[in-house]
């Protein structure tokens, strides 16, 4: 019980109710018991204003721009860190140390490959299938292939059941790719990083290997550090959720890919590449646009700016955005929409109506525009997203299924529908 607590008063009883606070000074209305010794429940729809679980794994400061894995600031792991060091952060709780990443990097290599009867379940899929269709669909397909190790046991299995997830999923992620383009499917290399390694996937062709630029290989690896986990977010919620029934690992991160496949969830960055091609068949007047969404015009939505939880400024847009200029310096792109992003870019940094909002690009404007540089279609962005995503879920799977307290979840509800009815037989309905 804490020190502190709050009273309800309600029917003529008043109720004591805990305040916790969290380790960074966070005071929550502990309200567990509120049903039992009140009658009551409460409503927060879509909760917003709910505190489903305690996690240590990743801390949001909306009001100051801050973002924390495990206590490390993203300014810091995104500058200093390659993705799979943070995600073995994120999963373990700890940095590795030399052997402990040279392991796990081992082991990210050891089984990068799918089964060889997996490729045959790609052709069962139409050309035009969503990859995140695919995605999710060969998730659960790698997990029949190793039974034993989709419920770890203990801290060894786990490893070995992270290792062969995190790294089936760029295999499978870059497959699902070359199927629906009518190409062959390539094999990981045994030389090449992480993203080098799904890069090389994607673009490779049997008769003429693409060679992996540092810098552009680089970029991806941020974009997935800075996407590997955003606190109690969609689809962080579902893997919990999932997780809580003690479904296994890899159904439960499907589920967790099914929830980002959501356009209001997933899908920004694309719709981020949606805005910015109106605009240009529309003449890429991005002035004629800005007074648009100024005025609140029907049908015109701004992408890529503000963010729900961060009030002040994205903390993941700053480094991003200097990938973004760096990718696009190699590269020498000259395509309309970046052109035009690049504008709106300016007019939001400039702009009193975008400053007094706070309506700074995000991390979702910087990130579509790199991936359509590298050459990443529009319906692959999502993938990435997941791909980048998958530690975060990890984690939140091990954190549900090592909590000796841990119960399935089970919301209440407020039943708004009519009362008690008589069956009517159907001669009696009316109707023609």
């Amino acid at each position: 019980m804490s020190e502190q607590s709050a009273k309800l008063s309600f029917e003529g009883k008043t109720f004591d109710l805990p305040v916790r606070v969290g380790t960074e000074n966070e005071r929550v209305l502990d309200i567990t018991a509120l049903r039992s010794s009140s009658g009551l429940i409460s409503l927060d729809e879509g909760y917003g204003n709910t505190g489903s679980c305690q996690s240590r794994i990743t801390y949001i400061d909306g009001e100051r721009g801050v973002l924390r894995y495990r206590g490390y600031p993203i300014e810091e792991l995104v500058e200093h860190s390659t993705f799979t060091e943070t995600a073995y952060l994120l999963i373990f709780g700890e940095l590795p140390t030399e052997s402990q990443l040279s392991e796990f990097r081992g082991r990210l290599t050891e089984h990068q490959f799918l089964h060889e009867n997996m490729r045959h379940h790609f052709e069962g899929f139409p050309p035009n299938a969503p990859p995140m269709a695919i995605l999710s669909a060969m998730i659960n397909t790698a997990g029949c292939f190793q039974p034993d190790l989709v419920q770890p046991s203990d801290d060894e299995h786990f490893l070995e059941t992270v290792a062969r997830l995190m790294s089936k999923v760029r295999t499978i992620a870059a497959a699902s790719y070359k199927t629906s383009i009518g190409q062959a499917i390539m094999y990981p290399r045994f030389d090449l990083g992480y993203g080098s390694n799904l890069l090389h996937m994607m673009f490779s062709r049997p008769n003429r290997s693409w060679e992996v630029d540092a810098e552009i290989a680089r970029a991806l690896d941020q974009i997935f550090i800075l996407h590997a986990d955003h606190e109690q977010n969609c689809s962080t919620s579902t893997v919990r959720m999932v997780a809580s029934s003690q479904a296994n690992l890899y159904a439960s991160v499907a589920a967790g890919v099914c929830a980002l496949w959501g356009p209001l969830h997933g899908g920004a960055n694309a719709a981020v590449i949606d805005m910015l091609s109106q605009i240009h068949e529309r003449g890429g007047r991005v002035d004629s646009f800005i007074e648009k969404v100024k005025n609140k015009e029907e049908g015109v939505r701004l992408m890529g700016f503000g963010h729900r939880v961060y009030k002040n400024f994205d903390p993941r847009a700053k480094f991003i955005k200097q990938s973004c200029k760096a990718v696009l310096d190699k590269l020498g792109v000259h395509d309309p929409l970046l052109d035009i992003a690049m504008k709106m870019e300016d007019v939001a940094l400039n702009d009193p109506y975008f400053v007094e909002r706070k309506l700074y690009p995000n991390v979702d404007f910087y990130s579509g525009i790199i991936m359509r540089a590298i050459g990443i279609p529009v319906n692959m962005f999502t993938v990435m997203f997941a791909i980048g995503r998958i530690p975060g879920w990890i984690a939140n799977w091990r954190e549900v299924r090592m909590n000796p307290q841990g119960r399935i979840y089970r919301p209440r509800q407020i039943y708004a529908g009519p009362t008690s009815r008589a069956y009517i037989p159907i001669e009696r309905r009316g109707g023609s």
